[in-house]
């Protein structure tokens, strides 16, 4: 097996899963820059698309975690050469997530306005999300689906196909949206915040699609389910209960800043979103090299090659950090001009600018988090990722946002508790790999 670890090695891994990881962000900026320009209320329908990415993005974060199960399972096979041994895992695995997934469609969809309203929306805002997210929800099963066959090409160490899948259902959105947002004369009418819908679930179904004829085509991974289980099913679905319950942790922490946003008024909740689509977008870029450090760690482990283990994490910390600064440093650059990308509505424009400065310092700080945190879940060690996430949650994001909104800071105290948050998930991560992993390789 190769150690090899060097720049181009890792990028090999990184530049393709960087592309293919801001796919799903992509559809939500791509809806919120759209949205944000319509002729009719373009900032009632800008909130409401934030409310309702941040409710489907808990979903497909909670459930997505197939992904990071998949793929470390799978990565520590081929680190012990015995990939014959695990091929009919990731059937498997789909057929559960997928089930699970239309189980959440189907309880959802007829409360979708009580999900809305426990998000403080109200008015004209609650009519919107109640309409694009009925929409919008029926994407979700494809999303996970794409999620899962991700997180097995992934374990194959591969990334160049899920950046391509990623590439299409991209650009097929953005060409949807402006088809079916805005319209086009005499062939389509504008549909407005339901075009951004339907564009969205049309871009999830074919990247669904072409996910099922690259894994058939150029893996030897089947997609029929064959019984008995697999003896890693229950490792696989106790890494998915502990990464459920830290992603319902994490989101639990959107949850309060969008509830907070909604609850300051339509213009805060949509300078949110701009905000929170953009610290995604910035979060989902370092996801490339996060998920090279998921992949190489896994095999790693598996293959018991502690000294590449450190040396990648060496390595890693150091792009990490460079990308991250490189990320705020384009954003400061443009700092007016992105804002406006996204609405031309002065009341909104104003409430963004005041905090996006938060948004671009946080994030070296993010990279190195989220870098670690990929590491981790290459390793297995989805239990003290739950702890600490819910800890961080607990103890760090929700008192930080009670105190500085009780000085009426409103989008800053989000923003302030989000940057202390990403540092209380980073630092024990890094502290414990290093506790951990260098006694390894000294002793050895």
């Amino acid at each position: 097996m190769s150690k090899d670890i060097s720049f181009k090695k890792i990028n090999k891994l990184a530049i393709p899963a960087l592309i293919a990881g801001i796919a799903e962000p992509l559809l939500s900026i791509t809806d919120t820059a759209i949205i944000g320009n319509i002729d009719v209320n373009a900032t009632e329908s800008l909130a409401a698309v934030g409310i309702v990415g941040a409710f489907i993005s808990m979903l497909i974060w909670v459930f997505g975690q197939v992904r990071s199960a998949i793929s470390s399972i799978i990565s520590q096979y081929v680190g012990a050469d015995k990939l014959d041994k695990v091929k009919s895992l990731p059937a498997q695995s789909i057929a559960i997530v997928v089930l699970a997934s239309l189980v959440v469609l189907t309880i959802s969809y007829p409360f979708s306005k009580q999900i809305f309203q426990f998000y403080n929306a109200s008015g004209v805002v609650l009519e919107y999300c109640i309409t694009y997210f009925k929409i919008r929800i029926f994407g979700f099963p494809f999303s996970l689906f794409v999620f899962a066959i991700f997180g097995t090409f992934r374990g194959l160490q591969n990334t160049y196909y899920p950046m391509v899948i990623a590439i299409i259902g991209a650009l097929l959105n953005v060409v949807l949206d402006l088809a079916l947002v805005y319209g086009v004369d005499g062939f389509i009418p504008a549909m407005n915040i339901k075009g951004a819908a339907y564009a969205s679930v049309i871009a999830q179904i074919t990247m669904a699609i072409i996910s099922v004829i690259l894994l058939m085509k150029k893996t030897t991974i089947s997609l029929k389910v064959k019984f008995p289980f697999h003896e890693e099913i229950p490792r696989l679905l106790g890494m998915i209960g502990n990464l459920f319950l830290r992603t319902i942790a994490l989101n639990t922490a959107l949850y309060f800043a969008t509830s907070y946003a909604t609850d300051y008024g339509k213009e805060y909740i949509a300078a949110y979103t701009i905000g929170i689509n953009l610290w995604l977008l910035g979060a989902f870029m370092i996801d490339g090299y996060s998920s090279a450090g998921n992949i190489l760690s896994g095999r790693f482990l598996g293959a018991k090659d502690y000294k590449s283990l450190v040396e990648l994490s060496n390595k890693l910390f150091k792009y990490g950090l460079i990308t991250g600064i490189i990320i705020a440093i384009f954003g400061a650059i443009f700092y007016n001009f992105i804002g406006q990308i996204f609405t031309k509505d002065t009341a909104v424009l104003e409430q963004f600018y005041h905090v996006f400065w938060i948004v671009l310092i946080t994030q070296p700080i993010n990279a190195i988090t989220f870098i670690f945190d990929g590491m981790f879940k290459g390793m297995g060690e989805m239990k003290y990722l739950r702890n600490l996430l819910i800890l961080s949650t607990g103890l760090v994001f929700i008192p930080t946002l009670l105190v500085f909104d009780y000085y009426n800071l409103k989008l800053t105290a989000i923003w302030i508790a989000f940057a202390f948050w990403m540092i209380a998930r980073g630092l024990p991560l890094i502290i414990k790999f290093r506790k951990k992993f260098l006694p390894l390789v000294n002793y050895n």
